[in-house]
């Protein structure tokens, strides 16, 4: 793999499975925990908007009528009516980058809710990918049972003719009956838990329980190949790492915000407008101009608390930051390694699989031909639909791994 590897967003689809595709797509239009993380992403660009408003001097308009009465010196009443229209303007001056620092804080705090929306995005659609394959591993396991249910129908079958014809006694014929039903009792185990998965499937596309349709079968599905030498720097591009990166430098702009508060503020304002009333011939305008400094001289241990919570809080964002990176390079690890030791698992339990099913055609072959004890061939049985069974549940283990190693590395890759 070249050094320029890219995040490939849809990594779902490289399954060549349509209905995967589709349930993923649903999924992250539909899941509330994504849609949750949207509506943070909007909440924390209002903030960022908020602060940024700060940077601009306030403009209000204002007017006030006063309706009075009073009495003259001769003792006659004056009634008033006077009005007065207001145009007020206030700027803080930014002098020592306090609104400036908190303002780009609220900035990277945006991008890490965004990122923590891409986060969430991905986990959905790796639960969906994940739930799916092992959907498909329940329908293979069913397919196994089933097939395994009609051999043993089959030997049952073997074991009542030889037992009425008095070949064999009847021990015979009824341990061919109990592992016929052993095998008959693992079916609505497995529709139970296919019932499960589909409804866990129906609430992470956001919908009311319900049957999931199939495409492709377990063993029909192609994912991309792990190629050797994956860059690092694709740990770079994993959300979470994002987040946590944003979230580190945002408490840094905090933290010199907070420091920022013990230097003065310097405010300018200013007010303009007239005054109306009967008892004034022609309107009267007024104006004022100021500036002031307020610089803190003692306040309790507020602002050096204020400091401290804000350092300790970029403490905390930096010790954050360390373990998500460290988890990432344990995610990946772990997802490689079991990508490796899965698959040479799976050669050999091939390999063992292909050995009992010889074991079993011999010793059914015997059995019929009264060489040996139905004993033989129900070991044989028994070993046999363990191995298949095992075979299934490892193939959905890949697959699952190979997820999570598209989760761990932020996505899919291209070259």
């Amino acid at each position: 793999m070249p050094a320029a590897a890219a995040i490939t967003p849809g990594w779902w689809q490289g399954f060549g499975d349509p209905v995967l595709t589709s349930l993923v797509e649903r999924a992250l239009a539909n899941n509330p925990d994504v849609a949750i993380a949207a509506a943070r992403v909007q909440e924390a660009r209002a903030n960022e908007r908020l602060a940024r408003a700060q940077l601009f001097p306030s403009l209000d308009l204002g007017a006030g009528v006063t309706r009075s009465r009073s009495a003259g010196p001769l003792g006659t009443s004056t009634e008033t009516t006077s009005a007065q229209p207001l145009f007020q303007a206030a700027y803080e001056v930014d002098l020592f980058g306090r609104i400036a620092n908190q303002v780009e804080a609220a900035r990277l705090s945006a991008q890490a809710s965004e990122a923590a929306r891409d986060a969430a995005a991905l986990a959905v659609a790796s639960a969906t990918a994940t739930g799916y394959v092992t959907l498909l591993g329940l329908d293979m396991r069913r397919s196994v049972v089933q097939a395994t249910i009609t051999s043993r129908a089959e030997a049952l079958r073997l074991a009542r003719s030889r037992a009425e014809a008095g070949y064999t006694s009847d021990l015979e014929l009824r341990q061919a009956q109990a592992e016929y039903e052993a095998a008959a009792q693992l079916l609505p185990q497995v529709e139970l838990a296919i019932g499960r998965q589909e409804n866990a499937l129906s609430l992470l596309i956001g919908e009311s329980p319900r049957a999931i349709g199939r495409g492709a079968s377990l063993d029909r599905l192609r994912p991309l190949a792990v190629p050797a030498g994956l860059p690092s720097d694709l740990l770079r591009r994993r959300p979470d790492l994002a987040q946590a990166e944003r979230t580190l430098a945002a408490s840094d702009s905090s933290l010199a915000a907070a420091r920022a508060q013990y230097l003065p503020s310097i405010r300018l304002t200013g007010t303009a407008g007239l005054t109306l009333s009967t008892a004034l011939s022609d309107p009267l305008s007024i104006w004022s101009l100021g500036a002031s400094i307020l610089a803190p001289l003692f306040e309790g241990g507020r602002l050096r608390a204020n400091v401290e919570g804000a350092a300790a809080r970029r403490d905390q964002a930096a010790f954050a930051y360390q373990r998500a990176a460290l988890t990432a390079f344990r995610e990946v690890d772990d997802a490689l390694i079991g990508i490796d030791r899965l698959a040479a698992q799976r050669v050999r339990l091939e390999a063992q699989r292909s050995a009992l099913a010889d074991a079993l055609r011999h010793a059914t072959n015997r059995y019929r031909a009264g060489y040996t004890t139905y004993l033989e061939q129900l070991d044989a049985q028994r070993a046999l639909l363990s191995a298949e069974l095992s075979l299934v549940q490892l193939r959905v283990d890949q697959l699952n791994a190979l997820i999570a190693l598209y989760q761990a590395m932020g996505g899919g890759w291209s070259a």
